[in-house]
């Protein structure tokens, strides 16, 4: 029977295996324990690692063999998006709503399931935010918040965690304006984590895990944005 390591709460170097020795099933299941500091989640992310678990559980650390990821300059609009988005009904903004935006995401979807985004893992990823390293994208309809998404950013690596919508393509139009700023930033790609045929729809493809940690030793170490984020004026201006 396969084992998965056991992270120590009171170590911080070196405390995550090599992803190589994540399980096959379920895929990716790499390691058990510890906590979700900064420190931690910083360094997990930096050696393709994310948490990934449910109310109850210990926390489970994660690295997919494949991984989904996406390349801003593939980014797949189809026609009916496209149309939505040049109506400009909406509006999108960059770090103006961490909190709403994870909030959201957490709570119970339509069909009455709930999310894997515990209060533990809220407050978390609002310290990374506040920290100028979670970043959110927000959909608004007047003052109503009706989609985005949120994820980290290391160096010029965007990690996508969780997107919501409360209308049509509120959260694809969030992830389109992102993927056009990120591109104009020079981040080569969006680590997406787990296979979504919501996400392949708009052009996300699988890489080798191998591959995927060879972009993310090139790329993640180069210096990282300044915060807040902000979308280019001329981005928001133009049409997609």
């Amino acid at each position: 029977m396969e084992e998965f390591h056991c992270i120590d709460s009171n170590r911080l170097a070196n405390a995550f295996p090599h992803p190589r020795l994540a399980l096959a099933e379920p895929n990716g299941l790499l390691a058990v324990g510890g906590d979700l500091s900064p420190e931690r989640l910083i360094m997990a992310y930096r050696q393709g690692i994310f948490p990934w678990y449910n109310q109850g559980q210990p926390i489970l650390w994660w690295s997919p063999d494949p991984r989904l990821i996406l390349f801003p300059q593939q980014l797949h609009i189809s026609r009916s998006l496209h149309k939505r988005l040049r109506r400009g009904i909406y509006q999108v903004t960059l770090d103006l709503d961490f909190p709403g935006v994870i909030q959201a995401c957490a709570s119970p979807r339509q069909d009455g399931e709930g999310t894997w985004i515990t209060s533990e893992m809220k407050s978390a990823y609002n310290r990374l935010h506040e920290m100028g390293i979670a970043h959110s994208v927000e959909t608004w309809e007047d003052k109503e918040l009706i989609g985005g998404l949120y994820g980290v950013s290391i160096g010029r690596i965007f990690f996508g965690e969780s997107m919501f919508s409360k209308r049509p393509d509120a959260s694809k139009i969030a992830f389109v304006y992102l993927c056009r700023q990120l591109q104009r930033w020079g981040f080569p790609l969006i680590d997406c984590q787990i296979q979504s045929e919501h996400l392949q729809r708009l052009g996300a493809q699988t890489l080798p895990r191998n591959k995927f940690l060879h972009w993310l030793h090139e790329f993640s170490n180069s210096p990282s944005l300044k915060r807040p984020w902000h979308f280019d004026p001329d981005l928001l201006k133009n049409s997609l």
